[in-house]
């Protein structure tokens, strides 16, 4: 039986209405594809704190995760994701990335250039097609 994993990922938009894009490493799993930072709930934890928690040890970023924005479930190869996309607010600090290859900002429009990491393809769609 494969393993579920509860996995929260931030969607950060700058005063530019850009939002934050995240590109794994070639080290990670699902290596070289684009994704909405953020990382594991551990247990006992709820995943607004959870989320703050990820960004601020992954890219020493100080956010407020606000309300979950898309929730799905993907199949992997080897485990299921459960995806809750949070809509975040950066407070204060550069986002620096620490284990991911790169980050960049991009428009609504221009978010499908990029190539997603399956699980984070559905909250894609939806803020491309959210009015702002």
């Amino acid at each position: 039986m494969k393993k579920t994993v509860k996995v929260v990922a931030a969607i950060i938009e700058n005063e530019k209405n850009e939002i934050l894009c995240a590109l794994r490493s070639p080290s990670m799993s699902i290596p070289n594809m684009w994704e909405f930072p953020g990382g594991k709930v551990e247990e006992g934890e709820d995943v607004y704190s959870a989320l703050e928690r990820e960004i601020d040890e992954e890219m020493n970023g100080n956010i407020t995760a606000t309300e979950v924005f898309n929730q799905n479930i993907h199949e992997y190869e080897n485990f299921i994701i459960e995806l809750i996309a949070i809509k975040s607010n950066l407070v204060e600090g550069t986002l620096v990335p620490k284990e991911h290859s790169k980050l960049i900002w991009l428009k609504r429009e221009n978010l499908a250039s990029l190539q997603w990491a399956p699980a984070d393809i559905p909250a894609v769609e939806q803020l491309i097609t959210e009015k702002v």
